[in-house]
């Protein structure tokens, strides 16, 4: 018996053409599958729908809460309007008088005393009168170039005796010019230089005093000094 013929199957078919064969239809088979869908349904059918959810679906957005609305403002008591008071009730004349109304005379009223118009103030006091200006006295002098007034003579026996000072004199001097009196007011400590002073003022002429521009007689001081050179 030889080898093909084991082989050999009942139809007449040898092994090899029959898997020849079935390698072809399982490879029509599937072409054909393809192009009917099954093999996408036998896809779904294999893979779980939850993988082919989170493959095909896009990431939900995260959900945003919105802040809660602000409370909405108190309302605004309404003005209180004060209640209006009631009307008051009319008083109607009747023109019938009471019968027991009584009667009299009205006596008329003093008439009002006259409205005394306001008194006036009284007038201000005139000022005083403003005091008189003081009256512009010149006192007299006998330092004018014009009078040649000479100095007092030093007497020789107070020059020996070495007498020096200074004697003051109040000299009365008349509206003419003239010395009219003449006085120690102060001495010098030595008698012979006083009465020299007075000798030499008394030949002396003055420029006469004057009050207001007009000549007066007046006292005036007059210092005469002796001094050792």
């Amino acid at each position: 018996m030889s080898h093909p013929d084991r082989f050999a199957t009942p139809g007449g078919f040898s092994r090899n053409t029959v898997i020849v064969g079935s390698v072809v239809a399982l490879h029509v088979a599937g072409l054909w599958a393809l192009q009917s869908g099954l093999l996408r349904k036998a896809a779904e059918i294999i893979v779980p729908a939850e993988l082919l959810t989170e493959f095909i679906a896009p990431p939900a957005a995260p959900k945003i809460t919105p802040p809660p609305p602000a409370p909405p403002p108190p309302p605004k008591p309404a003005p209180k309007v004060a209640p209006r008071p009631a009307p008051m009730p009319l008083a109607i004349a009747d023109p019938t008088p009471a019968p027991n109304a009584p009667t009299g005379i009205t006596t008329p009223q003093p008439p009002a005393p006259p409205i005394e118009a306001p008194m006036a103030p009284p007038a201000p006091a005139p000022a005083p009168p403003a005091p008189p200006a003081p009256p512009k006295i010149e006192l007299p002098s006998s330092d004018a170039a014009y009078l040649n007034n000479p100095k007092p003579s030093y007497p020789a026996i107070s020059k020996r005796m070495g007498e020096q000072g200074k004697v003051m004199l109040r000299v009365l001097i008349g509206i003419d010019g003239t010395p009219q009196k003449v006085e120690i007011s102060k001495s010098s400590g030595f008698d012979r230089l006083d009465r020299q002073a007075q000798e030499a003022v008394m030949r002396w002429r003055f420029v006469p005093g004057k009050r207001n521009g007009v000549p007066e007689t007046m006292w005036n001081l007059v210092p005469v000094n002796f001094v050792l050179e």
